[in-house]
């Protein structure tokens, strides 16, 4: 699964841009008085503008090349502050066979590269922002993930990637995937409880949202994806 794109919600659009499109250097593709977007990789992102209240959230990943993660630290080091345990930020998610290092940005979304060593995409290059290759999870908290993983089968043909929980799922492929999790569940690296905040998800199949009211949804893949208030 790709995820083509990723629209998520905040309120200090400002921020999140000068953080994205400047300290990060991921180029900026499109600006309203209401969002903004910027490309990371194979994927466009965009921020919508919501009240200075929202408290909205996410948890979502880029990958990066599978040999690049301590080069990608060092990378980040400079630009923002690691999330993790003092003197090594790396993690190492043996069952995954990856490692990915985490870090928050101006609204407080808990961000991370993932290198995941089964994809086939080394780089000899320095590393850069060039190696945010796409975003390849983003975090879908539900009152059931058992009812979202028949909703994902049934609406998107998605099924779980490894053995799924009553309380943990990744849904998808390592290309891309939909982190699901129950309501509550602190994610990792962060503080906060995860909790549903709307947002949207164009995949190269399907269109999934998820509304903080009413749970996930679906719409056709060439369907556009409005913009909220």
């Amino acid at each position: 699964m790709k995820i083509v794109e990723l629209t998520l919600h905040a309120s200090n659009l400002s921020e999140l841009k000068q953080f994205y499109g400047e300290r990060l250097r991921l180029p900026l593709t499109g600006e309203t008085g209401a969002s903004f977007s910027f490309r990371a990789g194979n994927t466009n992102v965009t921020f919508v503008r919501t009240a200075q209240d929202d408290d909205s959230f996410y948890h979502f990943a880029f990958n990066i090349p599978e040999n690049k993660i301590e080069e990608a630290a060092d990378w980040l080091r400079d630009r923002v502050e690691l999330l993790g345990e003092e003197g090594d930020p790396v993690v190492h998610f043996e069952s995954w066979n990856a490692h990915a290092v985490y870090f928050k940005d101006p609204a407080g979304n808990i961000v991370e590269l993932i290198a995941r060593h089964n994809l086939d995409n080394a780089s000899q290059k320095p590393f850069g922002e060039e190696d945010f290759l796409c975003v390849s999870e983003i975090g879908m908290p539900v009152d059931d993930v058992s009812a979202a993983l028949r909703a994902l089968k049934r609406e998107a043909d998605l099924e779980a990637w490894m053995t799924p929980s009553d309380t943990f799922a990744p849904v998808g492929d390592e290309h891309g995937l939909f982190i699901v999790v129950k309501k509550g569940r602190v994610w990792f690296a962060g503080e906060k409880s995860s909790h549903p905040h709307p947002l949207s998800v164009r995949t190269d199949g399907s269109l999934v949202r998820l509304d903080d009211r009413e749970g996930i949804s679906f719409g056709e893949p060439g369907e556009s994806t409005p913009e909220r208030p």
